[in-house]
């Protein structure tokens, strides 16, 4: 259950970040800060969403859950963007699984407050609407990745992704969730791990993954990371790589 709190600094979030007053006072007065614990479930597929979020130092993976329970996730939201598209893209559900995939922070605003806002148009609406155009592509090129790259690939481009979206140089992570995340076999995901670690690109130690070499990564993964962030750039001014901040 996410716990409510009181500070908002909006510049945590790039899409809050970029509005300006009075619109973005507006939008705070309909905000509240809360806390999201790793693993915690935002919502599941066919859920009728309360509120969307806008994650600071928290990351949500969305996950796509098929009939023998297997998952594989198409996307990531962290201090980018924001949680819950489909509430003002039209749509009261969603088809995918929303799992905190790292603790931390984020504001919320009550469904009925973003629709109202989202009406008004003006520089709110269309950053919105770019960031969700941003999404998408994000979650095409997952697509086209887990189908087509190795898994070593995969990881790096998970890795590089997470890390843009962290403080830390640190991922608290098993190798068992990191499989589900990715829709592959845990022995896959290891073996992928070790050659990283072999190459001193990363270490990788009791359910935690720590970067030592973000050029290294960066070098080894799959042209995927760059076609997203190139979009992003495009999109919102800014790529979610560390490297356009």
């Amino acid at each position: 259950m996410a716990q409510v709190k009181q500070e908002i600094h909006t510049q945590k979030n790039y899409l809050l970040a970029s509005l300006a007053d009075p619109e973005l006072d507006r939008v705070v007065s309909k905000l509240e800060s809360v806390d999201l614990d790793l693993g915690q479930v935002m919502h599941e597929s066919g859920d009728e969403m309360e509120y969307v979020y806008f994650p600071t130092t928290a990351i949500v993976s969305l996950l796509c859950i098929m009939e023998n329970g297997a998952t594989a996730e198409i996307g990531v939201v962290g201090n980018d963007g924001i949680l819950g598209i489909e509430l003002f893209m039209g749509g009261d559900t969603t088809t995918s699984r929303a799992i905190v995939q790292s603790a931390g922070d984020s504001y919320r605003m009550r469904a009925k407050d973003l629709k109202a806002e989202f009406t008004l148009g003006g520089p709110f609406q269309k950053i919105l609407l770019r960031y969700t155009q941003a999404l998408i592509a994000q979650i095409s090129q997952t697509a086209v990745c887990n189908r087509l790259h190795t898994v070593e690939q995969q990881l790096c481009r998970w890795l590089l992704l997470s890390h843009d979206r962290l403080e830390s140089d640190k991922l608290v992570m098993t190798h068992d969730l990191i499989s589900n995340m990715l829709g592959v076999r845990r022995e896959g995901v290891t073996l992928a791990a070790q050659k990283l670690v072999a190459r001193k690109l990363i270490k990788s130690v009791r359910g935690t993954m720590t970067i030592i070499d973000r050029p290294g990564l960066e070098n080894a993964v799959c042209e995927c990371y760059e076609v997203v962030n190139a979009e992003y750039n495009r999109l919102l001014g800014r790529g979610i790589s560390r490297r356009y901040a």
